[in-house]
């Protein structure tokens, strides 16, 4: 098998959550560039159709469908209608994300910590069960969820955000466990500071020369510079990797 041919996502089909913009949009172009066909899962409307246009203009098959991730009775009907209307799925990745900066407990609002947690966490849980009860009746599949630096370092201004990044690395690890002897390989991608619409606060804060001064490359990522490692966990080149989690930070991590 050639080094090319390990990573062809031709005939697979991807969900990408929140697909339609940031990471998650950079994530969902790259694996349709490998040939996957993708359905993008996201709340914007407008945004949808953006995406969606830029997928077609590859010359995939994909489909957009609106859904927030919170809403948990229109998870499966989501998932059915991917399955309807592209096949089975055999990637899945769960990036969809909110964040409350709210400078820490003791100004954090019970609402809003539940807002991140339903999305960072709890939707990870449930879309991810649903993916692979259909991965397993097809002996294979991937699943990927996005972590965070914040997956490893504490923070004083997002906790809720933090908590759920934290527990996504060992869910990962738990499902890996519980999902390889079904042929699913369960990782996930660690990014460093990316330049996003939901980090664009943080680049007008003293918080962003602290960033620049700590990541060896000395500068933000670009959405699309994750993309690669999804391509990776989600082809055939990365059958036995499971439970792990690659950080895309820039060296941040290092220090």
């Amino acid at each position: 098998m050639s080094t090319r041919s390990l990573f062809d996502l031709t005939n697979r089909v991807a969900v990408v959550t929140g697909g339609n913009g940031g990471i998650g949009r950079g994530i969902a172009l790259g694996l349709a560039d490998a040939g996957a066909a993708v359905a993008v899962l996201g709340r914007n409307d407008e945004k949808n159709r953006r995406v969606l246009s830029e997928l077609k203009a590859i010359g995939v098959h994909s489909i957009a469908v609106r859904i927030d991730v919170t809403d948990r009775a229109s998870l499966e009907p989501a998932m059915n209608k991917v399955e309807r209307e592209l096949g089975g799925v055999d990637i899945l990745v769960n990036n969809a994300g909110n964040v409350s900066l709210s400078g820490g407990v003791l100004n954090e609002k019970p609402e809003d910590w539940d807002s991140v947690i339903e999305t960072q966490l709890n939707a990870v849980f449930l879309l991810s069960k649903l993916a692979a009860l259909s991965m397993r009746g097809r002996k294979g599949g991937k699943i990927i969820n996005i972590g965070s630096m914040y997956s490893f370092f504490g923070s004083g201004l997002i906790p809720s955000y933090s908590a759920a990044k934290g527990a996504i690395i060992q869910l990962t690890k738990s499902m890996a466990i519980e999902l390889a002897p079904h042929n699913i390989q369960v990782n996930a991608i660690a990014p460093g500071w990316i330049e996003t619409e939901m980090t664009a606060p943080v680049r007008t804060m003293p918080l962003n020369g602290e960033i620049l001064a700590r990541t060896p490359a000395g500068r933000w990522g670009q959405a699309e510079e994750v993309a690669g490692t999804a391509v990776y966990l989600a082809s055939r080149a990365s059958d036995f990797v499971t439970g792990t989690t690659i950080r895309v930070d820039g060296g941040y991590a290092i220090r």
